[in-house]
């Protein structure tokens, strides 16, 4: 048996959305992302040995690479012989919306219980309580649930650099313990859902809030503003390779915006980042403040795939010199991160 989920049934809500991922509060990123910039954290987290240490203290973040170590060490020979790379191995870097690492599923007999539910302990640590919640409700429509992914180890936990990572359709999910210098959340991730698929406003999808959010953009930008950041067709969904300073970037300017509008752009990184642990968002705020901070973001919405004809747009993107958060969300949503230093 594969590990159980406490109301991991697709409830749903009238609207046909999952009460169990809607009914919670979608947190803040909390009073460390505030500062004067908007959503810069207070404490700049050098590596993610400390980040967890003072989350230990806080008594936040159960320690997900503490449990990446543990699981490692119930590993057997010929386990390890299938899930376990060298840490430089290219499929570490590689991204997809639909792709397993390795052939093992998390629910199969290559696992034994204790250790499925360390891989479970490893994902609620790289996630929010509402993250869990909404990336359990996905996984249950779009695979069969959580025993349905993979996990791949990649360098040797507890001996320094290493990094886990969970895949399968729709999501792309690491834990790495600051190994990847620069980089948030150990490299791009991918999540995604189905539900809905091709249907105005994409009824049951966990991820629609956010594109609802990024509309509120929009809907306060005037004439001009708007023929700046409404663009004809959008970039490949994968094409998420942080430019650095030279790059070209698309879109509106966020620094050009007045403050309220500007606010509204800091709500959609707070909903964003809210699915994740808070020591990976400090991460990904701290570099992308290092490039220029939220008044370096352009923000492109995009006319095609504009489901029901209806102009709140589907398909969005934020850029900066070091972050990309590519948002297609038709005909279902395929979302590719990448916040890092350029190397």
């Amino acid at each position: 048996m594969g590990v159980r989920h406490e109301d991991s049934g697709p409830e749903r809500g009238d609207a046909g959305v999952s009460r169990r991922a809607f009914g919670r509060t979608v947190a803040g990123i909390g009073a460390g992302l505030a500062s004067a910039g908007g959503l810069l954290p207070s404490i700049l987290t050098p590596s993610m040995a400390r980040a967890e240490a003072r989350a230990a203290a806080k008594g936040k973040n159960a320690g997900a690479e503490t449990a990446v170590k543990r699981f490692y060490d119930t590993l057997t020979d010929e386990q390890k012989s299938t899930i376990c790379f060298p840490f430089e191995h290219e499929l570490r870097k590689k991204i997809n919306a639909n792709w397993s690492i390795t052939k093992p599923s998390i629910g199969s007999d290559f696992y034994k219980p204790d250790q499925r539910k360390l891989l479970d302990e490893v994902f609620r640590g790289i996630t929010s309580p509402d993250g869990y919640e909404r990336f359990i409700t996905q996984m249950d429509d779009d695979s069969g649930g959580f025993d349905a992914y993979s996990v791949a180890v990649f360098g040797t936990p507890g001996t320094g650099e290493f990094e886990w990572e969970l895949t399968g359709r729709h999501l792309t999910a690491r834990a790495d313990g600051d190994s990847v210098t620069g980089a948030a959340f150990g490299g791009p991730i991918v999540y995604g859902h189905g539900a809905g698929d091709g249907e105005k406003g994409l009824p049951g999808n966990v991820f629609y809030y956010q594109t609802q959010k990024a509309n509120e953009v929009f809907k306060a930008l005037d004439g001009t503003q708007r023929k700046a950041a409404l663009l004809s067709k959008a970039p490949k969904e994968d094409s998420v390779k942080v430019q650095g300073a030279e790059g070209s970037f698309s879109g509106l300017k966020v620094g050009d915006m007045s403050s309220d509008q500007k606010e509204l752009v800091e709500s959609v990184m707070k909903v964003l980042l809210a699915p994740y642990r808070e020591s990976d968002t400090e991460e990904a705020m701290a570099i992308l403040k290092d490039g220029g901070g939220v008044d370096a973001l352009r923000m492109a919405f995009y006319e095609s795939d504009d489901l029901g004809g209806d102009h709140e747009w589907d398909l969005w993107r934020l850029e900066a010199p070091n972050f990309v958060w590519h948002f297609r969300g038709a005909p279902h949503v395929h979302c590719y991160v990448n916040i890092a230093k350029k190397a």
